[in-house]
């Protein structure tokens, strides 16, 4: 409640996706806003849901089965209406939790939840009435395909074999996926427009689309 007896509004998540190396992270940090690391909703290495690459031995961790979208959504509908959480903390180097911590708003009306999956919960938020905006960043495959493999090494994620065999693989489906995110309701754009949309969505002056 607020200070005046009123029911306080609840806080409101503008979902940040695009493909991997697409630079979600360092956007969402530009912002300045509070940040929500989809990533940490990874199931763990030995979770037997895990899905695998068609003809492969490799763990598909670009496909949405991968994720617990159920926990995402519940962790962002409590921090839109309690203010704060309590998130895992996920290695991706070992494919393990390792951890938990606690996620608070400090009174920020609105924060970015960023993640290859982000568009996937676009119309579950939509339906909670929590969403600002969702976002998709993209660019060009080739430039994505070198900030992935350049982070995914600097960061020790998986084995290098795995890594080329990934990166080439998205780097072929790199327009598919951008489309696939655009389809469920994830609005495609360059850095800068993505700064231009949160900001407004800061101001209140844009209403996300739903979601089909």
């Amino acid at each position: 409640m607020s200070s005046s007896g009123s029911p306080t509004a609840p806080a409101r998540v503008l979902l940040l996706t695009g493909p991997s190396g697409s630079g979600k992270s360092s956007l969402a940090a530009r912002t300045g806003l509070p940040v929500l690391r989809l990533d940490d909703f990874y199931k763990e290495a030995a979770d037997p849901t895990l899905p695998r690459v068609a003809h492969s031995t490799d763990v598909d961790w670009d496909s949405p089965l991968s994720w617990d979208a159920d926990a995402a959504v519940a962790a962002i509908e409590e921090l839109c209406h309690t203010g704060r959480t309590t998130v895992p903390l996920y290695d991706i180097a070992t494919s393990s939790r390792v951890g938990r911590e606690n996620l608070a708003l400090d009174r920020t009306p609105l924060f970015v939840a960023e993640g290859i999956f982000a568009a996937d919960i676009a119309a579950r938020c939509a339906a909670l009435g929590v969403l600002a905006d969702a976002l998709c960043l993209r660019g060009r495959p080739a430039t994505t395909f070198r900030r992935r493999l350049t982070r995914d090494l600097r960061e020790g994620r998986k084995s290098v074999p795995f890594l080329l065999r990934r990166g080439w693989r998205l780097m072929r489906a790199e327009r598919s996926i951008v489309a696939r995110q655009a389809a469920l309701g994830a609005h495609p754009c360059g850095k800068e427009e993505a700064l231009g949309r949160v900001a407004a969505a800061a101001a209140g002056t844009h209403r996300a689309r739903t979601p089909l």
